[in-house]
């Protein structure tokens, strides 16, 4: 349940964000008209986008300590080791095979020298 709030929240975040206009969008018509009194244009009071990504932006931290708290009582009984467990692997059955006849060297040929 937190994880999928998490993911929603996450999720309306990020397209309140990108609704938003940018205070440096204005900076260009602040050098032209004078219709602004700050480089980065009048600053009022914070709208509904604003306000709302500000709600959620909370709502999103306290899912994120959540999952964080559940996922440490869970792995507090146990150790990263014990999540893992493997059984020993079985020693491979060693087949007893003949051993290969010895290499023989044909008559007329000699076997070449390595140097010392």
């Amino acid at each position: 349940m937190i994880t999928v709030l998490h993911v929603l929240t996450a999720l309306a975040v990020i397209g309140l964000v990108l609704l938003q206009h940018g205070k440096g969008a204005d900076m260009g018509a602040a050098f032209g008209s004078g219709a602004s009194g700050s480089l980065f244009g009048a600053t009022g009071s914070a709208n509904f986008l604003s306000r709302s990504t500000a709600v959620l932006a909370a709502v999103f931290f306290v899912t994120s300590l959540g999952l964080t708290s559940l996922s440490a009582s869970k792995s507090r009984d146990k150790g990263v080791m014990a999540t893992h467990r493997t059984q020993p692997a079985a020693p491979a059955a060693v087949e007893k095979s003949e051993s290969p006849p010895p290499l023989s060297v044909p008559e007329g040929s000699k076997a070449p020298e390595i140097p010392k």
